[in-house]
């Protein structure tokens, strides 16, 4: 007759698996008490002033912050077209530049927390209180996701827009200003899709670009006040 433990370790064995996935750590994040800084660079690679700026970002990974680089079209005319470039990145930059009194867009720009902003060494800075908090988690499948959003002003109108951002994109550019350049991007916006306008407490679902497995992904949720465009609080979460 089998020895008592090792018909129990023989019992056991089928069940390790599930054990060991239900110990998997939660894919999900939930906002801090401050205003996380939201970091928008509008960049381009036809732009022969935007790598520095690029490289700049870069050293953002690791920080609290949400950081995105939205590439835009408007250089692609002189030779060498800009493959993460959207026109819904130049509508949003215009967007950004009317409500800041700017008469034109430009590239490299950088924009935190809704303002146009000169001062690079700062724009990761920031102790200001969230006026929102915000629970993000993955959802049911690899690329669906979930938010809960809840404002601090129950009577507010607040609007939201998602993000997926990658690093470790490389472009060798043969035309335009840049001809020549091997150019490394990280916080590459891949998709950007606005959500609409709210009040009160809202759940928020999201589906999300696949993850590439040479590209670690990031999903970004942005929520801001719906009259002014001053985030209120935002998330990002970092599990492909």
């Amino acid at each position: 007759m089998m020895p008592f433990t090792q018909r129990f370790l023989k019992g056991l064995l089928p069940a390790l698996p599930t054990l060991a996935l239900a110990a998997e750590p939660a894919c999900a994040v939930r906002s801090a008490e401050r205003l996380t800084p939201v970091i928008e660079l509008y960049t381009s690679e036809g732009c022969s002033s935007c790598p520095p700026a690029d490289r700049w970002l870069s050293t953002l990974k690791g920080q609290a912050v949400v950081a995105q680089a939205f590439h835009v079209a408007y250089w692609d005319y002189i030779g060498w077209v800009d493959r993460f470039a959207s026109p819904a990145h130049t509508a949003r930059q215009r967007q950004i530049a009317a409500a800041n009194g700017l008469r034109n867009i430009y590239t490299p720009q950088l924009v935190r927390n809704g303002l146009d902003w000169r001062d690079f060494a700062r724009a990761a800075s920031g102790a200001e209180p969230a006026h929102a908090s915000i629970t993000l988690s993955r959802a049911t499948s690899p690329d669906s996701f979930e938010a809960r959003v809840t404002p601090t002003d129950a009577n507010g109108a607040w609007s939201a827009y998602w993000t997926v951002t990658e690093h470790g994109h490389i472009s060798r550019v043969k035309a335009g200003e840049n001809a020549g350049a091997t150019l490394k991007h990280d916080f590459v916006v891949r998709q950007y899709t606005p959500v609409g306008t709210y009040q009160g407490t809202q759940s928020l679902r999201f589906s999300a670009v696949t993850a590439q497995p040479d590209h670690p992904r990031q999903v970004n949720l942005v929520v801001s006040d719906a009259r002014t465009g001053k985030p209120l609080q935002a998330v990002s979460l970092g599990c492909n």
